[in-house]
């Protein structure tokens, strides 16, 4: 699975937003979309999920254009977890869970088993009767990872899924998303963790992508200071270490340390 963008602008009610975007995210890549507050990557990716119309360029993936597939089509390629999901949905975790398998004929047997092996991949297993508003932030936000996982889809596209979490939980999130192995963008805003847990990631500033590549090559004190305004200073620190047990302990994205780009404000 591929998501390609060439020259993609976005306007909304008239006024342009996103100015000739190109963004590749190539197969099993973790990729993240950074950039200071109203940059416009929430417009971006509104726009590749089919919220939003581009004014000008393509979004293909795997070479078709995504707005001109059918949209059960496009719901069978592209699974999403948007920032705007209600918090206080009255329904059953197992029912959360099975509306992603809405762009597929019912197969009650089948889309059970999926959608069971979906909450178990998110660590919620024993919890299909739960009502979604009584959960925590965290447990909500594996409740949204687990009805895009049974999509059954090889591209995830998530708007600031660490957002409203607490630190042990963002990475607890960010660690699984990585873990999935599917083609994954993110709209992220801590830099840290976008440098520690993604394969490549893009930086937008003012509607328009200014770096993209490689974490250790994209955020340079020089584009830092450009796009953000602050200083970056480059050193060694362990910032946070999750604390359960874990095969993947000596995976280096198994925490959320960056060791050549922590930030300060130049205090």
């Amino acid at each position: 699975m591929k998501l390609d963008l060439r020259g993609v602008s976005v306007g909304v009610d008239g006024h342009p937003i996103v100015h000739g975007a190109d963004l590749v995210v190539d197969d099993g890549e973790f990729v993240a979309l950074v950039g200071p507050n109203g940059c416009g990557k929430s417009t971006l990716l509104r726009t590749i999920y089919r919220a939003l119309r581009p004014t000008a360029g393509l979004i293909a993936v795997d070479g078709d254009d995504v707005h001109r597939l059918p949209a059960r089509q496009a719901a069978r390629r592209t699974a999403v977890v948007a920032q705007e999901t209600p918090a206080d949905l009255d329904f059953t975790v197992a029912e959360i869970v099975a509306m992603g398998r809405t762009p597929y004929k019912p197969d009650a047997s089948a889309d059970e088993k999926l959608c069971a092996g979906a909450l178990d991949r998110v660590g919620l297993a024993g919890h299909t009767d739960r009502v979604f508003a009584t959960l925590s932030g965290g447990e909500k936000q594996r409740v949204l990872l687990a009805r895009a996982l049974a999509q059954e889809t090889r591209l995830l596209l998530l708007d600031e899924p660490t957002s409203h979490l607490d630190i042990r939980h963002q990475l607890e999130l960010l660690h699984l998303v990585r873990e999935l192995g599917v083609a994954t963008l993110a709209v992220l805003h801590d830099l840290n963790q976008a440098a520690a847990f993604c394969d490549r990631l893009y930086v937008m500033d003012a509607g328009r992508i200014v770096a993209g590549g490689p974490p250790g090559q994209v955020l340079t004190p020089e584009l830092i200071s450009q796009v953000y305004g602050v200083r970056a200073v480059r050193r060694t620190q362990l910032v946070f270490e999750r604390l359960t047990d874990d095969p993947h302990a000596d995976d280096p994205h198994a925490d959320g340390q960056l060791t050549d780009g922590q930030l300060t404000d130049g205090r």
